[in-house]
This record gives C-alpha cells, sequence and structure tokens, in this order.
C-alpha cells in the first residue's frame, strides 16, 4: 500500500473518529438535557404542593379569625345590650333615691299661715305645722304622686319633717313658709285627691290656711335632686 492509499485510510478514520465523538456528545448533551428538564419539573411540581399546602393552611387559620371575630362581635353586641340594661336599672333607682332632678306635670301646691287668727281665736291652727306638711305629704304619695320638693328639698325615703320651736326643718335645713310643694304624677288623679270632699286640703282651707294648686300639664315641674348623703352605720348586705 502506497503513501497515498495510507493517507486516504487514515482520513477516513479520523472522520469516522470524530463523528463518533460528536455523536457521543450529542447524546450525552441530550440525556442531560432530558435530565435537567425532568428536575426541574419535580421541582416545580413540589413548588406547586407546598404553596398549595401553605394556602389550605393560611384559609383554615383565616376561617379561624373569622370566626373569633364573629364571636367577638356577638359578645360586644351582648354587653352593649347589657350595658344598656343596667344603665336603664341604674336610672330608675335613681330616680327611686332622689339622686337626679327629674321634670314632668303634676301639681304645684302653695300652703301659707292665715291672715289672722281662726275662727275659734286660736293662733296655733293659724300657722302651718311640720304635721300638716306630713299630711298633705302622705296624701301625695297615696295618690300616685312619683317625686316629691317642698320649697325645693326633695323628699326621700329618709326624709324627716320636724318643728323645732316656731321653724320647721326639712332634710336638717330649716324651711319657712310658705310651703311649696312640687308634685310629680298624673295632674287629675293629683288634683282630684287632694281636694275632694274630706280631704286634708279642706280642713286647712276651713282653718284659714292659704292653699293654691296649680295644675301643670306639661313637663315644666322640674323637682330637684336629694343634696342630702345616705349612710348605713348598722346596716349591711347580706353576702
Amino acid at each position: 500500500m502506497n503513501r497515498k492509499q495510507i493517507a486516504i485510510v487514515l482520513g477516513i478514520m479520523c472522520a469516522l473518529l470524530v463523528m463518533g465523538i460528536f455523536i457521543q456528545i450529542n447524546t450525552v448533551n441530550s440525556s442531560y438535557t432530558g435530565v435537567a428538564k425532568t428536575k426541574t419539573e419535580n421541582e416545580l411540581r413540589d413548588n406547586v404542593l407546598r404553596m398549595k399546602e401553605k394556602y389550605d393552611i393560611a384559609t383554615e387559620d383565616l376561617k379561624i379569625v373569622q370566626q373569633e371575630l364573629e364571636d367577638l362581635r356577638n359578645e360586644a353586641v351582648r354587653r352593649n345590650s347589657s350595658s344598656e340594661k343596667n344603665k336603664e336599672t341604674l336610672s330608675e333607682y335613681n330616680k327611686l333615691l332622689g339622686n337626679t332632678d327629674l321634670k314632668g306635670p303634676g301639681l304645684i301646691i302653695t300652703i301659707d299661715d292665715a291672715d289672722s287668727m281662726s275662727i275659734l281665736g286660736d293662733s296655733y291652727q293659724s300657722v302651718v305645722h311640720d304635721g300638716d306638711l306630713l299630711e298633705v305629704l302622705n296624701a301625695l304619695r297615696n295618690c300616685g304622686a312619683e317625686a316629691i320638693s317642698i320649697n325645693d328639698h326633695r323628699i326621700v325615703s329618709r326624709t324627716s319633717i320636724t318643728c323645732i320651736g316656731n321653724v320647721i326643718q326639712i332634710n336638717g335645713e330649716k324651711v319657712g313658709a310658705p310651703f311649696v310643694f312640687k308634685a310629680i304624677g298624673n295632674t287629675s288623679q293629683l288634683y282630684g285627691s287632694l281636694t275632694m270632699p274630706g280631704s286634708y286640703i279642706t280642713y286647712l282651707k276651713r282653718d284659714g290656711i292659704k292653699v293654691k294648686i296649680d295644675q301643670v300639664e306639661k313637663d315644666t315641674i322640674i323637682v330637684p335632686k336629694y343634696t342630702g348623703v345616705y349612710k348605713s352605720d348598722y346596716a349591711s348586705v347580706v353576702e
């Protein structure tokens, strides 16, 4: 075999070797690409699964928080309703205890000493006494007066009306004639009870005591609150 033939054979062999190497490289690259692609898909799939898991957990947490919020709203509504009821109850107690100013319709009754001695010549009967005020006060209470004051002194359960010499004391303070009763209640009922035949008012008028009764239908009578202090030295709450 001459040199030319040897060169041709060597050329062919080199060409085949180069082709084999090229094919091998392409095969390796294809294999690597497939593996990389598969790996990327798997990672994406894992990420999606993890995100879905986090989403599900977040959704459950959101449901729990929403339920807690709803519970808080319901509790707030319940407490607000309870608070309103407590306010109403406290307001009623304050009315009964005389701890608040009140207004309403009713009667204004002015009682004053007689201008001169009574028909019997008895000066005692010509002057308004503590017993007279108590009788009128009881008459007002019995016919449904809801709030009463005398010369702007609120009458409460502890009110004392006493006579010391020629001076009358109400809630421990000196009060002089004329004595002005303010009574809140049903106007016609109060007036009818006080002026009916045989009532104490008619008895006072008979002795010359001056009595004036004004009926007030509108909420213009104002009975002031009790300004004294409630104190219990012996009573205590039963536990």
